[in-house]
């Protein structure tokens, strides 16, 4: 079993996928919020972790990366 990047919609991600944004930054989704801001056609992956606490606003239909085991 490998780990692979694949190119989806930002609203096909999941809990707990890892995200390659187009801006190079890796999230580790730990909570997605499904309008940011108000804004229907946004959303915002969250990274909530003892290390590390970053949160990226996206195009809901944007294409990120994830990487998932294959």
């Amino acid at each position: 079993m490998t780990d692979s990047w694949t190119g989806i919609p930002a609203e096909q991600v999941r809990l707990g996928d890892r995200v390659r944004l187009a801006t190079g930054h890796e999230v580790l989704v730990s909570r997605i919020e499904s309008s940011f801001m108000g804004m229907e056609a946004m959303v915002a992956f969250i990274e909530d972790t003892p290390t590390r606490w970053f949160k990226m606003p996206v195009p809901r239909t944007a294409e990120v990366e994830v990487q998932r085991a294959t």
